[in-house]
């Protein structure tokens, strides 16, 4: 089961860039192309020790060419720290090999309603400015005969998270796994977020945060929208 079908798609062509609209034009609005995120061919078949050098190498080159001397004791270790953080952590959501696996069990309790883990920690960055988006994820499902263990919904966020996303791609995309590997459609994501592209550059709003919703199958009804937001800011 897969959203591709429901979600915006945007058609860009590289010499009027989107819809017509230039890149200057667009300037910090969001937009994202569809479901997956954008990926070279042959992404994976550079080693992550050639990339890390290589990071390191571009990383330094900008430091030198914003006026940073290189050759300072605090300095002279950012490049390859740099890389290292990219490929290890903040960017290792867009290797599959890291995608977390998922065993199901049965649902011997015979739990029969929604199932909330709620105040997931976020981290992601913005793939426009390549700052961070800090908040919590909220994701809910409702048996389909099968459960997970609670762990690996905090897994899966953390995966999809982890590389540079648009907040509206990242609710699908966690949505879209959830359905995969429960086999129901009845699954809520909810993601309430601060982007620092926002607070610390552009408009400098640091009060604001983005709230993005997919609501799926049982919970695509007021009723169940109801229940479920009040087990998010209530807990009973």
């Amino acid at each position: 089961m897969k959203l591709h079908e429901t979600l915006l798609s945007t058609q860009q062509d590289k010499s009027n860039g989107i819809n017509g609209y230039s890149h200057d034009e667009i300037g910090d609005d969001h937009l994202f192309s569809g479901l997956d995120t954008p990926m070279k061919a042959n992404a994976f078949e550079m080693p992550d020790a050639e990339k890390k050098y290589r990071i390191a190498g571009h990383f330094a080159e900008i430091m030198d060419i914003l006026g940073l001397d290189l050759n300072d004791d605090s300095l002279q270790g950012t490049p390859d720290r740099v890389a290292k953080m990219y490929v290890e952590e903040i960017f290792s959501g867009l290797n599959p090999e890291n995608k977390p696996r998922v065993a199901l069990f049965d649902n011997k309790y015979q739990y029969k309603q929604m199932l909330v883990e709620k105040n997931i920690t976020l981290f992601s960055n913005c793939e426009h400015h390549f700052v961070p988006i800090m908040g919590v994820a909220h994701v809910a499902y409702i048996s389909s005969g099968k459960v997970i263990g609670l762990s690996k919904l905090n897994r899966i966020v953390h995966y999809y998270a982890k590389r540079p996303q648009v907040q509206e791609r990242l609710t699908n995309q966690i949505a879209s796994e959830l359905i995969e590997v429960l086999n129901t459609k009845d699954v809520a994501v909810i993601i309430d977020a601060r982007h620092l592209c926002v607070s610390s550059r552009g408009v400098e709003d640091n009060s604001s945060s983005t709230v993005t919703t997919y609501y799926g199958g049982k919970f695509n009804a007021p009723d169940k929208i109801r229940e479920l937001q009040n087990f998010i800011h209530h807990g009973i």
